[in-house]
């Protein structure tokens, strides 16, 4: 009896270890990858560093030298449209020097400055002032006597603009001018003493001796200075600085600045 109790004991033990480890072997079975996930998860930081599989950063090659690029021209500015005056622009002028019939004769160059600046229709300057107008002098005639007229006339050829000279068609419509008496020429003082011979040879034929002719002397020389007056020449100037007024008749281009 006491030698079945002793293997039945023995027995039981058996069959409960073998039970504790089935019991074991199924829960191991029985955990899912979520649990082992979480496991790892919850594992301190050095486990999680080590089960890490990240490679050592590899050492960046070395970057080659920019290329220096060539320079960008900038496009050039647009070049600005060429300045330009309509054909009956009037140009304000002044004489650069005194031109009088006595003197000038036609051909004769001759010189104005512009007084003030010319614009175009949009209010740019296109001859500014202080420009150069050159002409000739085309006609130069005295008046022969007080009671005629003579005339001086001229025309301008070109006109400089900052340096650069331009051909200009255009006419003097207007020019202040001073009329100037010569006074007693040596044509004057001919007449003047013809008269005072023939007035003695008329005074000594009336009066027959000295008295007369003194007479007619003087009265011939009175006529002969009359006459002189007369026909003395009288000339038309146009003094430095006088007015100049230049009408274009045809369009003027210029360069502009």
């Amino acid at each position: 009896m006491i030698m079945l109790r002793k293997r039945g004991s023995r027995l039981a033990a058996m069959l409960a270890a073998m039970a504790l480890a089935a019991c074991v072997q199924g829960e191991q079975q029985s955990q899912s990858p979520d649990s082992t996930a979480r496991n790892l998860t919850l594992a301190p930081t050095e486990s999680t560093a080590a089960l890490k599989d990240v490679p050592a950063p590899a050492t960046e090659a070395a970057k080659p030298a920019p290329e220096k690029k060539a320079p960008v021209k900038k496009p050039a500015p647009p070049k600005p449209a060429p300045l330009m005056l309509a054909a009956g622009t009037r140009v304000p002028a002044t004489a650069s020097d005194s031109i009088s019939t006595r003197s000038a004769k036609a051909g004769d160059p001759f010189t104005a400055t512009v007084s003030q600046d010319v614009k175009d229709a949009t209010g740019r300057v296109v001859i500014p002032a202080g420009a150069t107008v050159s002409g000739t002098i085309t006609a130069a005639e005295p008046a022969p006597n007080p009671n005629s007229s003579g005339r001086i006339e001229l025309s301008v050829t070109s006109v400089s603009v900052r340096g650069v000279s331009y051909s200009i068609d255009g006419s003097v419509v207007a020019k202040d001018t001073v009329m100037k008496g010569r006074g007693v020429t040596g044509a004057d003082a001919a007449k003047v003493a013809g008269g005072a011979v023939a007035g003695a040879i008329v005074g000594r034929l009336l009066g027959k001796n000295k008295k007369g002719t003194l007479i007619g002397g003087a009265a011939g020389a009175a006529a002969g200075a009359a006459a002189a007056r007369q026909s003395r020449d009288i000339d038309i100037v146009i003094p430095k600085g006088a007015a100049i007024t230049i009408k274009l008749n045809a369009p003027l281009t210029v360069k502009p600045a």
